[in-house]
């Protein structure tokens, strides 16, 4: 859900690593609240995870006081949490209204916009919010974006470790080898790439310290027998050498019926009809598979709900990040350090593990909770890691303030099949290879 704390979308142009965490909710470790009559129950339920419940508080708070800014953010932010983009516009508008200038409303805003495809009415939003290169880059895209041609695509893997390959076409080139990360937001293409694909940079900006990206808008990006037309897409100015011609992010996969076939090692794309949608969810009743809550954060970040067993204590059903793809090593999931030390997790202080996440250095450490579950998906005394620096509850602009729990791994997924229903905000996890 929220990010660890020390990376914005801007590091995380620069790849994922080995602890890389979109990590998510967990009454765990209380916080104060915002001094505000009758806010911080509210508040609570916010960053418990109970979203619904928030929401219905929120909305009291606004019937007697119409001007609380704090209560008609975090109510249009729940609702773009759950895509319901009616109620998302309502309030974040309200709060335009309330406060015109305000960075953290305009960026959900136009989140809001971006998800709808509506990009120009995105970009004076992301304007507002200070991010100038998404801004031109939203205003440079014309007519129907992510516009889909085929019905369904069943694409194999060409690698699995230490990260997910698939190939695809640009712009009806020679096929190219791209990774994927629900962890990342848009389409990114190598500079190689974009040159031979005569991609032209609409907008540049500076993601880190003499890091520099371009952005601009793709004619026909080609996965299997589906293909999408008019995608914005990045490119790095200087390539560093990733052993891909590219990354597929959660914009992409947000336009579509996905499914991470991780046990037939396969990505399966269908176009996101009522049809398609209804078929997927009688196939899981079928089967016996419950969907699972799928709340979308900070224009990429994916949760459900899962839980963490330590040695004495668990967490019950909390907010998990959910990462697909894109995660190398060799761990199942991963938490705060504070979190292993509440549930008393078995950790082992002995092996400090000096890494980075996100461009950013860091310590974690081996543990090995009793158990983990996502659904009816388990492992048991399974490796993990414990991330010392990354901190409970990360507010905006780094995170959207949720205390975390932890997050769901590359490793987690390989027996099962996991398919995402945008439209009705649904995960379903399944053991085995997708039929």
């Amino acid at each position: 859900m929220t990010n660890d704390g020390g990376w914005d979308r801007r590091s995380l142009l620069r790849g994922a690593a080995v602890v890389a965490g979109a990590a998510a909710a967990a009454p765990l470790l209380g916080k104060a609240a915002i001094a505000e009559p009758g806010i911080s129950d509210a508040d609570a339920l916010y960053e418990a995870g109970k979203f619904e419940q928030a929401g219905r508080a929120y909305e009291q708070i606004l019937k007697t006081d119409p001007t609380s800014l704090h209560a008609a953010r975090r109510r249009g932010y729940v609702g773009l949490l759950g895509n319901k983009f009616r109620d998302a516009e309502k309030y974040l508008k309200m709060a335009l209204t309330l406060a015109p200038g305000d960075k953290e409303t305009n960026e959900y805003l136009g989140d809001c916009y971006i998800r709808q495809d509506k990009f120009s009415l995105a970009a004076p939003r992301w304007q507002a919010a200070g991010e100038e290169g998404y801004a031109k880059w939203f205003a440079a895209v014309r007519g129907k974006a992510y516009e889909i041609h085929g019905d369904i695509a069943r694409v194999q893997w060409q690698q699995l470790d230490p990260f997910p390959l698939v190939e695809a076409s640009v712009n009806g080139g020679t096929p190219k080898r791209f990774t994927f990360y629900t962890g990342a937001p848009n389409l990114g293409v190598s500079s190689k790439v974009a040159k031979e694909a005569g991609l032209r940079a609409v907008a540049k900006q500076e993601i880190d310290t003499g890091v520099w990206v371009n952005y601009g808008v793709l004619e026909s990006f080609k996965l299997g027998g589906i293909e999408l037309r008019n995608v914005p897409v990045s490119w790095s100015v200087d390539d560093a050498d990733t052993g891909n011609d590219g990354l597929i992010g959660t914009w992409l996969f947000y336009h579509l019926l996905t499914t991470f076939d991780y046990a037939g090692r396969s990505l399966i794309l269908r176009r996101p009809t009522l049809e398609a949608t209804g078929r997927i969810r009688a196939d899981a009743e079928r089967a016996g598979v419950k969907p699972l809550p799928l709340w979308l954060g900070r224009d990429h970040n994916l949760a459900s709900t899962g839980s963490i067993t330590g040695s004495t204590a668990g967490s019950g059903p909390r907010l998990m990040g959910v990462n697909f793809g894109g995660m190398s090593g060799e761990s199942v999931a991963g938490m705060h350090g504070e979190v292993a030390k509440r549930l008393r997790v078995r950790t082992d202080y002995d092996r400090p593990l000096e890494t980075g996440a996100h461009s950013h250095p860091t310590v974690a450490y081996p543990c090995y909770p009793k158990e983990i579950r996502l659904g009816d998906a388990v492992a048991k005394e399974a490796y993990c890691i414990a991330d010392a620096n990354n901190p409970s509850n990360t507010p905006y602009p780094y995170g959207d303030g949720v205390d975390e729990t932890g997050y769901f791994g590359h490793c987690f997924f390989k027996p099962y099949n996991i398919t995402l229903d945008f439209t009705g905000m649904s995960l379903y996890i399944a053991r085995g290879k997708a039929t």
